[in-house]
C-alpha cells in the first residue's frame, strides 16, 4: 500500500459509485411499498418518501447543470439528463410515477458516474460561477461545489432511510465502507 496522498478527483469518483449503489439499494426498498405508502407525508422536510427522492433527483439535476458549464466536452451531461421543466423550487415534483422516477434515478446515476471519472486535478480547481435556485449569484472553486453536492445526497439519503424506517421497511446496511465489502 502507497502512502502517496489520493487525489481529491479519486474521492468523487467512490462516492459517485457510492451514490448509485445507495439509491439503487433506496428505490429497490422503496419499490415494496404501495404508491400511498411512498407518498405518505411523514413529517419530512419534503414530506415523503417519494418526496424526498424527487429532491434528490432535482438537487442533482440542477448541480449537473451547473457543473456541464466547467467544459464542452461533457457529453455525459445531455439533455435527457438535464432536462427539467420550469423550476418552481425545491419541492417541485419531476415524478408522480415511481417507476419513471427509479428509471430517471439510473440514468443520472450513470451520469454522475461518467463525470466523475471525466473529473481532474485542473477541473476540480476551475472556478465554479452560477447562480442558485432562489438568483443569488456565487463563485467558487469547483471543488467546494463538488463536495457539496456528493454531501447533499449523503444528507437526504439519510433521511429516506428513516423515512424507510418508519414505513416498515429496513434498506439494510447503508454506510460507506458497506461498498467495499457488501
Amino acid at each position: 500500500m502507497s502512502d502517496a496522498p489520493v487525489p481529491l478527483t479519486a474521492h468523487y469518483v467512490w462516492m459517485a459509485r457510492y451514490n448509485a449503489w445507495f439509491n439503487a439499494r433506496l428505490y429497490e426498498a422503496a419499490a415494496g411499498l404501495s404508491d400511498d405508502e411512498r407518498k405518505r407525508d411523514r413529517g419530512a422536510f419534503f414530506g415523503s418518501i417519494h418526496g424526498t427522492l424527487n429532491h434528490l433527483l432535482l438537487g442533482d439535476k440542477l448541480w449537473l447543470g451547473r457543473f456541464a458549464k466547467l467544459g464542452t466536452d461533457l457529453t455525459m451531461l445531455d439533455d435527457t439528463v438535464l432536462s427539467l421543466p420550469p423550476f418552481t423550487g425545491l419541492n417541485m415534483q419531476l415524478y408522480d410515477d415511481f417507476a419513471a422516477m427509479q428509471g430517471h434515478r439510473v440514468r443520472v446515476d450513470a451520469a454522475i458516474e461518467a463525470f466523475s471519472l471525466w473529473l481532474t486535478p485542473q477541473r476540480v480547481s476551475q472556478t465554479l460561477t452560477y447562480t442558485t435556485s432562489t438568483g443569488l449569484a456565487r463563485s467558487h472553486p469547483a471543488w467546494e461545489a463538488l463536495s457539496h453536492f456528493f454531501n447533499h445526497q449523503t444528507h437526504h439519503r439519510g433521511q429516506v432511510t428513516t423515512l424507510l424506517m418508519q414505513a416498515g421497511v429496513d434498506p439494510g446496511t447503508t454506510d460507506l465502507l458497506a461498498l467495499l465489502n457488501p
